[in-house]
């Protein structure tokens, strides 16, 4: 498992300096290093919250001749569809980054152009990526997890990048108010906090 810094200037206490590369994004993050084989220059990236695609694009916009549109769902239409007759023009790659699990464009001319560009998808993390990304999740922290921590909480969190940091903030929240280093127990706490957090928001009614 690998990471790459981000050279950019970055929020504090929002944002990592760095990414975790593994299952889930490294084809997506290979087709941005390359821009001159898509489509009309144009690609579009979806994927889960918390799944770095606000910083994937504000890495490939910080590249010479490159450009990223990052809720590209929620802008005008037309104005969008002129943001892309620019980007032809001036020969420049354009990255539309999407959070919709399915993008409904009414313009015609737009979906069009949508339809014919290379579509970039952040998947779901595997064991191995779950594991960096608990550790680099600490690390960014300043959390100690403790040894056997990975062994415990790979099979048990999940399986998701948002589910993962959340892990790791409540990790990070009841060794802070116990000032206690992170041990199993604290482990085992966090995981049950998470749960019937996750839980209680499922039962919450669903605004129609």
């Amino acid at each position: 498992m690998s990471q790459f810094a981000l050279p950019l200037t970055q929020k504090p206490g929002r944002e990592p300096a760095r990414i975790v590369i593994g299952n889930a994004n490294e084809a997506a993050i290979e087709a941005l290093s390359s821009p001159s084989g898509w489509p009309y220059r144009t690609a579009i990236l979806s994927g889960p919250p918390r799944s770095g695609r606000s910083l994937l694009a504000r890495w490939f916009a910080a590249q010479p001749g490159n450009e990223a549109v990052d809720d590209a769902d929620a802008l005008d239409e037309t104005a969008l569809f002129h943001r892309w007759n620019r980007a032809q023009e001036s020969g420049d790659a354009l990255l539309l980054v999407t959070g919709a699990e399915r993008w409904d464009i009414a313009l015609p001319d737009l979906r069009s152009r949508m339809g014919a560009a290379l579509p970039l998808q952040i998947g779901v993390p595997d064991d191995a990526m779950v594991a960096a990304l608990i550790e680099s999740h600490a690390a960014q922290a300043g959390l100690a997890l403790g040894e056997g921590a990975l062994t415990y909480l790979v099979p048990r969190v999940m399986r998701s990048f948002a589910g993962v940091e959340t892990l790791v903030a409540a990790i990070d929240r009841l060794s802070l108010e116990r000032k206690s280093a992170a041990t199993m127990s604290l482990w085992r706490e966090a995981l049950e906090a998470v749960s019937d957090a996750e839980a209680g928001a499922e039962r919450q009614p669903r605004l129609i």
